[in-house]
């Protein structure tokens, strides 16, 4: 062997050893062989969710964006938060969402009670004081709706597994109401949608689908019914004179001016969603076979407007004159409660109906004012009314529902 060989083989061996020595040092102090490499790499956002006003397609929806950081947002970063919808939503016509407007976006940490950032439009980071509270502008949004948001550097940062959330929509309110709203897609199917924050992401889907027509038919219904009243019944402040049944209604002799009144109770049981209105109306004259007739009050002048009862005039060739008889209703919401107190009305002859009982919904058929009044008729007659002993006529009540 060559010197120079020599040399080599020897110190080859020296090395060797001193290797062996020192591992043997190192494995005896319980130190690692090898030194721990730390590679950076990326995380995935946690708890990830969106929350849509409305899944069917074709319509404007508000979202709600829920996710948990997996690292840091430095206060002074410049840390971006990206929404990307992959242009699966558009966006309304008008207005359009604008990095000049930031009233669309909430952004707030539910990591305890809930706190809103401040959300600038593009470039308002520069407005932020140095160390207030966490702030962002939205910096930028693509046509395909990427909506890209900037930590304000120099605002309070957010720890690692802060809760986020971020609305984008109508349902923003802390910088304004927001104006602008994504537009679902036309076809049903879920959608994928992108989000990230610094080095951090997640994929989330949303489902679109068609709304679920509910439908269900209800049968209508509708009972009315006429029902007689004692003797000394107060109908409206006036006392029945008499007892009446639910078909018949008979004043008997009548002595001169004095006011007689004969009352009915009606009753309405429907399910008509804009409720009813029940009219009366005399098929003829008070009249006798001879053909003379008790006038409607007052006065035979039919009166549309109801008024406090009265003693007729009893003039001299005016037949119209000599006796009359008058409607009253207890109802106190019919047409502003016209009736008033003790008021009567004359227009209910055979060619013009009078209202005497309604409701706007649906009736149960006792609630008083809604499914169950009072009705009552007065008759009086002066000295000069024509003798007969068959003075007639029929009432006709009408009960219309309206569904």
């Amino acid at each position: 062997m060559k010197k120079n060989e020599l040399t080599l083989f020897i110190n080859s061996y020296a090395f060797l050893a001193a290797a062996i020595i020192v591992a043997i040092l190192i494995w005896s102090l319980g130190l690692p062989f090898w030194p721990e490499l730390n590679l950076g790499r990326a995380a995935n956002l946690t708890n990830v969710t969106d929350t849509l006003s409305t899944s069917n397609i074709g319509v404007v929806s508000n979202h709600t964006f829920r996710f948990t950081l997996a690292d840091i947002i430095d206060a002074n970063s410049s840390t971006t938060i990206v929404i990307d919808f992959s242009g699966a939503f558009k966006s309304t016509s008008s207005p359009a969402f604008a990095a000049t407007d930031a009233s669309d976006y909430d952004i707030a940490t539910h990591a305890g009670p809930q706190a809103d950032y401040t959300v600038y439009a593009s470039g308002g980071c520069l407005e932020d004081a140095l160390g207030g509270p966490a702030a962002f502008e939205i910096s930028s949004i693509t046509s395909g709706n990427a909506f890209t948001f900037t930590h304000c550097r120099g605002t309070n940062g957010l720890a690692t597994d802060t809760v986020v959330s971020i609305e984008i929509g109508s349902n923003a309110t802390s910088s304004g109401t927001g104006d602008s709203q994504l537009v679902n897609p036309s076809d049903s199917g879920s959608r994928e949608i992108t989000i990230s924050a610094g080095g951090d992401s997640a994929k989330l889907r949303v489902a679109i689908i068609e709304d679920v027509a509910v439908t269900a038919s209800v049968d209508t219904s509708l009972t009315f019914t006429v029902s007689g009243l004692a003797t000394s019944t107060d109908v409206n402040g006036v006392s029945t004179t008499g007892e009446t049944t639910a078909t018949e209604m008979n004043f008997s002799n009548l002595a001169l001016t004095t006011q007689y009144t004969l009352g009915q109770q009606l009753a309405v049981a429907t399910n008509a969603v804009n409720g009813f209105v029940v009219t009366v109306h005399a098929d003829q004259d008070f009249q006798s076979n001879s053909g003379a007739t008790i006038d409607f009050f007052r006065d035979g002048a039919r009166n549309t407007t109801p008024a406090a009862w009265a003693t007729p005039s009893n003039i001299l060739d005016s037949s119209n004159t000599y006796g009359h008889w008058g409607v009253t209703s207890e109802d106190s919401d019919l047409n502003g409660d016209e009736f008033g107190a003790s008021l009567f009305a004359g227009d209910f002859y055979s060619t013009t109906t009078r209202q005497v009982f309604s409701h706007t919904g649906p009736a149960d058929g006792t609630a008083v004012d809604k499914g169950l009044t009072q009705v009552a008729y007065s008759v009086e007659i002066a000295a000069l009314q024509e003798a007969a002993d068959d003075y007639t006529a029929n009432l006709i009540y009408v009960a219309t529902p309206t569904f």
